[in-house]
């Protein structure tokens, strides 16, 4: 089955130099992915958008995150198969990525993935948030600049598990559905007790001729 975006001058156009790594990481996907239990068997010819240009949507958005930040740190949690943090770094080779996730098994194959897409600016942590987090509060790891994540959780758990992973004036930058707002609205109690403020929904362009996607941006106090 051939993906639909197969040589499509949309994939150069979007992903500039990180084409060739994320063409690996396709390839990969599209032999691994449903048989691993990483994405599902109608997505096979349509991970170029479904997946990854879906995920480099957000990389303008963390790029002007990290702006004037003293080290440009992003953490992505629940990583799963690599959305969208591994896109993200491979688009980003001078932000430094944690890949944050607590399934073995997806582990492994972020590890396999990090390898041969040969990507140094990608360390990966197995376990939750909420164990990163407590790390942070005891100064053993460094808080982030930004923070990454799709299809996690709505925003009333998710406020919980990424905000108190940001240094002050940091952003969170969430991958959402259509009902980012409705999330947004009611998540704004947990919002403002994990420190956020400043929380909107912006529409992100995936690529020419393709639909836009939701990100959420909330900004750390």
């Amino acid at each position: 089955m051939t993906d639909q975006l197969e040589d499509s001058p949309v994939l150069a156009e979007v992903l500039g130099d990180a084409l060739p790594q994320l063409e690996r990481f396709h390839a990969k996907l599209e032999q691994e992915g449903e048989p691993r239990g990483l994405i599902g068997p109608r997505d096979v010819d349509i991970i170029w958008e479904r997946h990854i240009l879906n995920s480099a949507a957000i990389v303008p958005y963390v790029q002007e995150a990290a702006r004037g930040a003293r080290y440009k740190t992003v953490a992505d949690v629940g990583s799963g198969g690599g959305f969208p943090g591994l896109v993200a770094a491979a688009c980003l080779p001078d932000h430094e990525f944690t890949l944050i996730e607590p399934m073995e098994r997806r582990v492994e194959w972020l590890d396999e993935c990090v390898r041969e897409m040969q990507l140094p600016n990608v360390r990966i942590i197995r376990g939750r948030s909420g164990e990163v987090i407590a790390k942070v509060r005891k100064h053993a790891i460094h808080p982030y600049a930004v923070v990454t994540c799709r299809a996690v959780a709505p925003m009333t758990k998710l406020s919980g598990w990424t905000l108190p992973l940001l240094k002050p004036s940091g952003r969170l930058v969430a991958l959402k559905g259509r009902s980012a707002q409705a999330e947004l609205e009611k998540a704004a109690d947990q919002i403002t007790r994990f420190g956020g403020r400043n929380a909107r929904v912006v529409e992100a362009a995936v690529g020419p001729g393709l639909e836009s996607t939701h990100v959420v941006l909330v900004d750390k106090r």
